[in-house]
This record gives structure tokens, sequence and C-alpha cells, in this order.
């Protein structure tokens, strides 16, 4: 799919190619003219918009020209190398240009003050009553750190590390329908929204055994579903998430690539239960330490290679987190692929907590856990 798919998103147009004009590129001779008619949007809107994109897309494989001609009639000229349309995002009027432009090329986007501090409030508030056994949530996965686990003496929210698949607890899953939530998560799903997968993570301050690091990973190895472009998460801080106690490291651009082999890393202090990590990654790829305020939103590809250091802090750092998926998504096979070591995983825990026999599917413990959020359930 290229540049004129995302002009025809924008505004309708008719390609014209010109053969009696020529621009000289590298030792390449082409030249390509659109001629864009706009309907329903002003004029002075539609232009700032395509000419932000013109200056930033693929501005290192040769020259991007744009020329005015008339309030009726643009043409846009580009040489050599076709500028992709984007690949990852639906224009919504909701992100901008830049916005769309750099999760293209990085797989994130980071969104300040997106949930109220009254909502995290909340949330923390019902974290807390799970961890004092005060209600008890059918499905739900409460895991604790391997390091704090082995010690009879940890009790209630110290103990507790992580839940997971909380879309049976009303408070905690009305995170996953926040409407400034969807509404971003709609430009990467489209409009039919499944919440897949639930998270609020209770990072320990590390026990001198690094095990509250959590390796370098991509999400989609546990997930049985496609295409990859139509899941993304949100990620949202619960307080002030740092270096010192363990803020999200990403790989820029690493969602570009392909799904890796994943498996426990061999860490001296021992690792947490499903913590699979890449097993060969560039450790000379860029980083990005991801450190937000409290009520911040990372929204990011599956693909994207991302994980988080260890806790050098006192106190936990928590956040709260769903991967959204199209509901015209699909369920695969993973059987014989780099996929079939976390999924015999997640069966075995599955059948243990519902008390049921292993022939469940790995696409059965999916569907069990999805939760339709916005729009109509086709597919998934």
């Amino acid at each position: 799919m290229y540049f004129s798919s995302y002009l025809a998103s924008v505004v309708h147009f008719t390609p014209v190619i010109s053969s009696h004009r020529h621009t000289q590129t590298h030792g390449r001779s082409v030249l390509i003219v659109y001629t864009l008619h706009f309907t329903g949007l002003k004029m002075s809107r539609a232009a700032d918009r395509l000419k932000v994109v013109l200056n930033h897309l693929d501005r290192s494989h040769g020259a991007v020209r744009a020329s005015f001609t008339s309030a009726q009639n643009v043409s846009y000229q580009y040489h050599h190398h076709h500028p992709q349309a984007f690949q990852y995002t639906f224009d919504t009027d909701l992100l901008t240009p830049e916005q769309r432009i750099a999760y293209e090329k990085d797989g994130f986007i980071l969104i300040r003050n997106l949930v109220s501090d009254e909502d995290i409030d909340q949330f923390r508030k019902e974290f807390e009553r799970i961890c004092k056994k005060e209600v008890k949530v059918p499905g739900l996965l409460v895991m604790r750190d391997v390091s704090i686990a082995k010690s009879e003496f940890v009790e209630g929210e110290k103990a507790v590390t992580k839940l997971q698949d909380f879309q049976e607890d009303p408070e905690l899953f009305r995170y996953c329908t926040l409407p400034q939530i969807l509404k971003y998560v709609k430009c990467f799903t489209g409009p039919n929204i499944m919440a897949m997968h639930t998270m609020l993570i209770n990072k320990p301050p590390d026990t001198g055994k690094k095990t509250s690091r959590h390796p370098m990973h991509q999400d989609l190895h546990y997930f049985p579903f496609r295409p990859a472009d139509r899941i993304v998460c949100a990620w949202t801080a619960m307080e002030k998430v740092h270096r010192q106690n363990g803020c999200l490291v990403v790989l820029p651009g690493s969602h570009h690539g392909t799904l890796q082999e994943h498996d426990y890393p061999e860490w001296e202090g021992g690792i947490n239960k499903m913590y699979h990590g890449v097993r060969n990654y560039d450790p000379d790829h860029p980083r990005v330490h991801l450190e937000m305020e409290k009520g911040d939103t990372v929204f990011f590809h599956p693909l994207l290679i991302h994980g988080s250091g260890m806790n050098q802090t006192k106190g936990f750092r928590k956040a709260i987190s769903c991967h959204y998926a199209s509901s015209d998504c699909y369920y695969i096979d993973v059987k014989g692929t780099t996929q079939e070591n976390i999924s015999n995983e997640v069966k075995e825990i599955t059948a243990k907590k519902y008390g049921i026999d292993n022939t469940i599917s790995f696409q059965d413990t999916w569907a069990l856990r999805g939760r339709l959020v916005q729009g109509e359930r086709t597919s998934m």
C-alpha cells in the first residue's frame, strides 16, 4: 500500500502519470503527479495535514515537493522511491500526522495525562481489596515474584506482583472501557474492539536477586491471533514511573521485524512464571526509557521489543494495561511454531486454574478472556 492510499483517505483524487516531463534523481527518471479534488474538507485543513506528511515521510529516499495551483487542485510530485502509506493506524481525526508518523517509525506513542487521578485511585483501591482477599474475582490470575513467593512472611499487597485476567472485576475492567482510552485504540484496531488481555502490574522493590526485571520480549509471542497490526497495548502509569523504579524500556522501530524466538532467560536469581524473553536481539539497538507521570499512557505495537529494569526503590511501581485487538482478527494454530512453548505453558496453567483437562486449545484460553468493548464481534 503506497502513499496514494493515504491521500485517498484524506481526499478524493485522480492520478495522472505524465511521461513528457522528467526529473533526474539518483540516475532514475520518473515523475508522478496527483491532482487532488477536495470534498468535505476545507482546503486549508487538508493542505496543512498533507504538507506535514510530505515533509516527514520518507525524507531520506529522495526529494518530495508540493506545489499549490488553486483552491481546487493540488499537484504533488515525488521521485524515485514511493513513500509508503500509513500501515499501522487509521485516520480518525484524533492522531495528528506527526503522531501517526511517529508510530509508523517507532512502534509506540505516549499520550500524557490521559487517565484521571480519580480513576487511577479507584483502580488502586480495588487492587488493595483483592490483595486483602475482600473480593474474589473469577478467573483472576494472582502472580508473585519468584523471590518473594519463597517467603512465608510476606502478605497482602507486598506479596502480589501482578494481577492478570481481571475481565470479571467490574471496577478494574472499567479501565478497558474508558472512552478516552478507546478513542485512541480505535486508531489502531478500527471500530470493532476486543479487550483481550488485562494486567495490573505491581513491580516490587528488588530483593537483590534482580527478579523484578522483565526480559526484553514481544507481546505477540503470547497471542494466537492475527493480524499483528490490528493489535495494540494501552499501558497506563498509576504513579510516577522512572528508571529507578523500573520504567518500560523499548527498542524503537523493532516492530518492523518479525516475531522472534522466545524462552526463559538464564538469570542467576531466577525468573518469574511466563516471563519469556527474546532469545536474540541486537543489544546495541538504540533504547528509549519511557519515564511517565501518573495517568500517562503509552500505546504500542505487539511486535515492539520492550521490557523493564529492576525496581531499585523501596516502593512498588504500579501500572494498569490492556491489550486490544480488532474483532475482525482471527485465530491461528501455533503448533510447530516458536509460540508452541508458551502455548503449552498457558494451556497447563488454564487447565489447573479451571479444573479441566489439558485438551483445551491455546485459542480457547483466549476466547474465554476476550470481551467486546466497542462495535461488533465479527470474528474473535
